[in-house]
């Protein structure tokens, strides 16, 4: 059986968890993939209490739903490259937090962003900077028994397979993995299916969102394009996934905005995308 997971920012921000482990259970999710942006209000998780981390398992174990992800996206704020040090180190503090977060709630996969800056002007140092902070934290991470994942972005710094490979193959640990967006992989890359087969053995989970495509004239669109309006092939992704034995989790990824059209919204997108998985083989 396929696990399918919906990312927090489908769900109504004002929500409790409780409303949003049961808001998810109610739509079909078998998890929730937890959202650490770059906002002081999602970054406070990362300062959690042993008695907040505790209540939270509690919540978890009682709504009978995990949090199976986290997308570390603070990242984008304090980058593991800056040319400055203090964010640096600030970047290395946090993502040590999200390890030990992560382990604490039972959490087994980190999404890091494929960033080496993003706010700051990109060159040789960043990247250096970069790879080395990282190979800092997936030696934390294997320590923890916890994944750490790097998304393919919205950002020519990681936005295919062979950018990520690059980096891999300079650090040889099972605990650094690829974490696809179907949707901004779709967004740069015309094979997609070739680019999925290049990553299968190092894919620890799967984005599912749609998107624009980039062209000479146009920087594309990252979020909030309709399933079905944008590039992506899904029935195509979903069937060479399905031929190259890919078996771990799906997360649709979307923002659904007000309360009142959040369960709509989702259903909408589960109406869309099931039957095109079904279609490819996957039992969902």
């Amino acid at each position: 059986m396929t696990r399918l997971g919906i990312y927090e920012k489908a769900l109504p921000k004002e929500n409790s968890w409780k409303e949003k482990f049961q808001l998810a259970k109610n739509l079909g999710f078998d998890y929730v993939e937890m959202s650490i942006d770059e906002s002081d209000e999602r970054l406070r998780r990362l300062n959690w209490t042993f008695n907040e981390r505790q209540e939270f398992r509690q919540l978890m174990n009682e709504q009978q739903i995990q949090v199976q992800s986290i997308c570390l996206s603070g990242h984008r704020r304090f980058p593991l490259g800056s040319h400055d040090s203090k964010i640096r180190q600030q970047a290395i503090e946090l993502g040590e937090k999200a390890i030990r977060l992560a382990y604490d709630l039972g959490i087994r996969t980190i999404q890091i962003a494929g960033y080496d800056v993003y706010y700051e002007d990109k060159d040789v140092t960043t990247r250096e900077y970069f790879i080395k902070n990282l190979s800092h934290l997936v030696d934390i991470a294997a320590s923890y028994n916890v994944m750490l994942a790097i998304e393919i972005m919205d950002d020519p710094f990681i936005n295919n397979m062979d950018c990520f490979l690059e980096i891999k193959h300079q650090m040889h640990s099972p605990w650094l993995q690829v974490y696809p967006d179907l949707g901004n992989l779709s967004a740069w890359n015309q094979n997609v299916g070739y680019e999925l087969e290049k990553g299968i053995d190092c894919i620890s989970a799967i984005h599912i969102k749609d998107t624009l495509a980039v062209t000479s004239d146009f920087k594309g669109q990252f979020r909030d394009v309709p399933f079905g309006e944008g590039c992506v092939d899904f029935l195509g992704c979903f069937k060479a996934l399905h031929r190259l034995n890919y078996n771990g989790p799906f997360v649709i990824e979307m923002w659904s905005g007000e309360q009142s059209v959040a369960y709509q919204t989702i259903q909408q997108a589960k109406d869309y995308l099931l039957p095109l998985m079904k279609e490819a083989g996957y039992d969902v």
